[in-house]
């Protein structure tokens, strides 16, 4: 195969032709370049499949989107899926399928993922259901940035419960937001990726952003914001019924969870969100959306991971 854009070839190739090595390792084939060509040996099945990765890989970079190894394995993952060409030739004429924040422009990176982010754009009252590395809170966060941003939402208000996960950590010194940061430092995480730190932080002071445990959301009523509630498994019945009654005119609300990750005594039968998906599911303007361990977008070990422990029930 051959590549009209020469210029794109080296972030291609990757530097000393790594990206050509992850395809070569995880697909089986072997790729040797020549110029803009690209001989790919190996059996029929595979070679066909490194095809279509690379295609798809040099058509992202046509489209000014960055190469990563964790994009690249994404992509590999993609081609086993019937919906690919679906996901990264897109129809022509449907607008494309991405999210524009200040710092990065986030595209699907698997089917789940695309199904999630046409939701984040539609439904009212979003649960993504699913193991750690999905990017349930991460694709949310993205997307209420990117409303927040063009005015479509005037706030946006992150919150999780504040439970420890199977330790004690005792007193924690300082004062309230001391206390409750370690809890939502993950929702910090994905926030200056998104948007840089000085804006970030000039938005939390005006109050743009809040950040804050769920018991802070009892009595408000939150109207003109993106809510997101992360470790939403974590809740309690009369938490879960308190938060989702918080929605207000012009708001969208996500709620994000692992249901299979549940540190509140009592476990599934006590948790908030599976009692609220099964009463939930199927009325208008909610949706529901779940991912499983073939939807991990971290590291592929992580998949491997989360696979192993669901393979044994753990």
């Amino acid at each position: 195969m051959s590549f009209d854009n020469q210029s794109l070839l080296v972030p291609l190739f990757g530097q000393f032709d790594a990206n050509l090595v992850q395809v070569e390792n995880r697909l089986g084939v072997f790729i040797s370049a020549r110029g803009d060509t690209l001989h790919i040996e190996g059996p029929e099945d595979s070679v066909a499949r490194a095809r279509d990765v690379l295609q798809a890989l040099y058509d992202r970079l046509a489209m000014g989107q960055d190469l990563d190894s964790g994009a690249i394995e994404s992509i590999i993952a993609m081609t086993n899926e019937p919906t690919f060409d679906g996901i990264v030739d897109a129809d022509q004429n449907a607008p494309p399928i991405m999210i524009r924040t200040r710092r990065k422009t986030i595209v699907p990176r698997s089917k789940a993922q695309a199904h999630y982010m046409r939701q984040l754009a539609r439904d009212d009252v979003i649960f993504a259901l699913g193991p750690a590395g999905t990017g349930k809170t991460y694709v949310a966060v993205a997307q209420a940035v990117s409303q927040l941003i063009t005015g479509s939402v005037q706030r946006l208000i992150l919150s999780r419960p504040a439970v420890e996960a199977g330790e004690r950590l005792g007193f924690l010194p300082g004062d309230m937001k001391d206390k409750v940061d370690p809890y939502l430092r993950p929702l910090y995480d994905a926030l200056y990726d998104c948007m840089p730190p000085e804006q970030v932080e000039r938005r939390i002071e005006s109050g743009e952003i809040e950040i804050a445990p769920i018991a802070f959301m009892r009595g408000r009523t939150l109207a003109d914001a993106f809510v997101i509630l992360d470790e939403a498994q974590n809740t309690t019945k009369e938490q879960m019924k308190m938060f989702l009654t918080r929605f207000g005119q012009n708001s969208r609300m996500v709620v994000c969870g692992d249901p299979r990750q549940i540190d509140i005594p009592g476990g599934d039968r006590m948790s908030g969100l599976a009692d609220a998906v099964g009463r939930l599911e199927g009325v208008e303007g909610i949706a529901v959306a779940r991912f499983t361990a073939a939807d991990v977008v971290r590291h592929p070990i992580v998949g491997r991971i989360v696979d192993a422990y669901e393979g044994t029930g753990a």
